[in-house]
């Protein structure tokens, strides 16, 4: 589901190539950079936000990759800082690069919710519901596929917002502040019905769970970009940006 995700981002990206005057080239070097973040990112939040203790027990727990533990904010931190890196190589206003590669990035975040329910993890909530699954390896419960309902949410549905979003060009830093703001409400939301970590639980007022806490941020800083970005309504011109190969 990985792979299927980020050849799904270049090759969406590669019909978008002509927003930052790209060739393919430099979309292959920012395939590279955005895989590192994701899964530098991702297993590295994981191990922070969701088993910190087994981290300092053991250190080398971080490069356990095949015991699972992926983790979409600490995802989220790895492409911002690779794409700041990346930008900066490129010689263009990193703002103007994310606004570039989000459109492309919830078809990955579907299909890794798709692999989510294939591999019958992070199930949902008993339910009573005609659509309600059943996972074996749990229970015999019929559960909510909250796999499913965050692959239309945050996968499908996303998509298509931003997709059309980004249809004509819009203020520097408004598509990222719109992809984290959907994203946040899309998560938030199925979590009532998805369960928590079993080592975490409930963290807050006994109903939050952690992807909800880390969700809060992510809401807050895409409604302040969104804000921002109109105000100040600044819409880059690409076509004064030279894109070279490092």
């Amino acid at each position: 589901m990985y792979l299927l995700g980020f050849l799904a981002a270049y090759y969406l990206s590669y019909y978008r190539r002509h927003r930052l005057q790209w060739t393919k080239d430099d979309l292959s070097d920012a395939l590279f950079y955005c895989v590192l973040g994701v899964i530098g990112g991702g297993r590295i939040g994981y191990m922070l936000f969701y088993d910190f203790a087994s981290l300092v027990d053991n250190p080398l727990s971080l490069l356990y990759i095949w015991k699972g533990g992926m983790s979409f904010h600490g995802g989220v931190i790895g492409v911002v800082l690779a794409c700041w890196i990346l930008a900066r190589r490129k010689g263009i206003n990193p703002f103007d690069l994310g606004d570039f590669v989000l459109p492309a990035m919830p078809i990955g975040i579907g299909l890794g919710r798709l692999g989510n329910f294939i591999n019958g993890e992070l199930w949902g909530k008993p339910t009573n519901a005609d659509w309600g699954v059943i996972f074996p390896a749990i229970d015999l419960q019929a559960r909510h596929p909250s796999q499913l309902y965050e692959m239309l949410l945050e996968g499908l549905v996303l998509f298509i917002i931003l997709w059309w979003f980004s249809a004509k060009p819009k203020p520097r830093m408004t598509m990222i502040g719109l992809f984290l703001l959907g994203y946040g409400l899309a998560r938030f939301t199925v979590e009532f019905v998805r369960v928590p970590d079993s080592h975490l639980g409930y963290l807050l007022f006994d109903w939050m769970t952690m992807g909800q806490i880390l969700t809060l941020p992510m809401m807050l800083i895409g409604s302040f970009m969104l804000i921002y970005g109109y105000k100040k309504n600044i819409i880059p011109n690409y076509s004064n940006q030279q894109s070279h190969q490092s």
